[in-house]
């Protein structure tokens, strides 16, 4: 009974929070804390901190389904806990970020421009695809429902390891395009 009522409490939330989540990093992109009389420098020094927390999920995500294949419950658990906290601090970061500094225009062009396009685009909606993903697999872990955890795990899991991945490959295609 209460593996059930987690999952039933928790659906509204996880519906609530997937669309609050984009909406709200949506408008703070185009917030500009300068523009409303705030003097705070640039947080310049983000980028390179986000991209390597997007790194560092990467290998967590990785390292957490090596941990349950070898039967590692308690790891895996801790890892996973630890991943969906990193992807908060980069959000948090990023938008940090964007609040603070004009966005960087990516300055290649020809085929690299269309790769990195391609990529921020597939990124992005990824990104926000992955929210509902990731709570409604944790939160069928938290219900002992592994069963089904185990299902949407599989799903999850690559999108996610995608996202991270993709978020330092940004990183490192417009790294060169920062303005000091």
């Amino acid at each position: 009974m209460r593996e059930n009522s987690i999952e039933q409490k928790s659906s509204s939330f996880i519906i609530i929070v997937s669309i609050l989540i984009p909406v709200v990093v949506a408008i703070l992109f185009g917030v500009k804390l300068k523009d409303y009389g705030f003097d705070i420098e640039p947080l310049s020094f983000l980028p390179p901190i986000y991209a390597t927390t997007n790194a560092i999920t990467a290998v967590i995500l990785v390292a957490a389904v090596i941990a349950i294949k070898n039967g590692n419950r308690k790891l895996h658990e801790r890892l996973m806990t630890t991943a969906i906290a990193l992807s908060v601090a980069f959000l948090v970061m990023y938008v940090a970020y964007h609040m603070t500094s004009d966005s960087t225009k990516f300055g290649g062009e020809g085929t690299i421009r269309f790769v990195y396009f391609f990529i921020l685009i597939t990124h992005i909606i990824l990104s926000i695809a992955i929210i509902p993903l990731v709570l409604i697999t944790y939160v069928r872990a938290l219900a002992n429902k592994f069963d089904k955890h185990k299902i949407i795990a599989k799903i999850t899991f690559p999108i996610w390891l995608y996202v991270a991945v993709t978020g330092v490959i940004v990183y490192l295609m417009i790294s060169p395009y920062y303005v000091n």
